[in-house]
Order: C-alpha cells, then sequence, then structure tokens
C-alpha cells in the first residue's frame, strides 16, 4: 500500500473510532432515556453541531472504507489494474454521497433533500 494510502487509513480510523464511540454512547443514552425515534429527530434538526459531527463521521468513512477494501481485492482476487482504483473511487463518492444525504435528512426533516 503505498504510504499517502496508509496514513489517510490510519488517520480515518482514529477519527472514526472517535466518531462510533460518540455516536454509540449517544444512542444507548438516549434510548434508555426513553426517547422515541421521533423526539430524537425533533433534537437533531436544525442542531449544527449533529450535522457537522455527522458529515465529519461520513467524509472519514467514505475514506477509509474504499482504503480497505481496496487492499482486500487486490489480495483476495489479484485485480490490481487502475479499474480498481476507479471502482474504489466510485464506491467512496456513493458512500459521500449517501451519508450527506442521510445527515441532511436528519439535519433538516421534512426533506429539502431531494
Amino acid at each position: 500500500m503505498n504510504p499517502l494510502l496508509y496514513m489517510a487509513q490510519r488517520g480515518t480510523a482514529a477519527v472514526l473510532a472517535l466518531a462510533v464511540a460518540l455516536h454509540l454512547a449517544t444512542m444507548v443514552h438516549a434510548v434508555r432515556g426513553g426517547l422515541s425515534a421521533a423526539e430524537i429527530l425533533s433534537r437533531t434538526a436544525g442542531n449544527g453541531w449533529f450535522l457537522a459531527f455527522y458529515c465529519v463521521f461520513v467524509c472519514a468513512a467514505a475514506i477509509h472504507a474504499p482504503i480497505g477494501l481496496r487492499s482486500v481485492i487486490r489480495e483476495w482476487t489479484g485485480w490490481r489494474s487502475r479499474s480498481l482504483d476507479m471502482a474504489m473511487l466510485a464506491f467512496a463518492a456513493a458512500i459521500l454521497v449517501l451519508g450527506l444525504r442521510a445527515a441532511l435528512a436528519v439535519y433538516q426533516p421534512g426533506g429539502l433533500v431531494p
């Protein structure tokens, strides 16, 4: 693996570790506190901190996952051509677009996201 991809994956792993821990702790706290999905959504609507947190979370996932998947595919299948890199770039774009749409949909319930 090239050094830039190595550092990108390790850096995003650190971000994801913190983001997943915070996300899970928040969800456990909310559920144990008796909040319904509707109540959780009402608290996230218009909350800029929520949106910023989940945008960082999504961006880290969109970088981290394709790098790891690329390594697994290269090792298991022998697919090493430039087309693998392009496929992983498309996968990263899909994660980014879908994840940001999801974060925006929760930030703006009722949907301004087409």
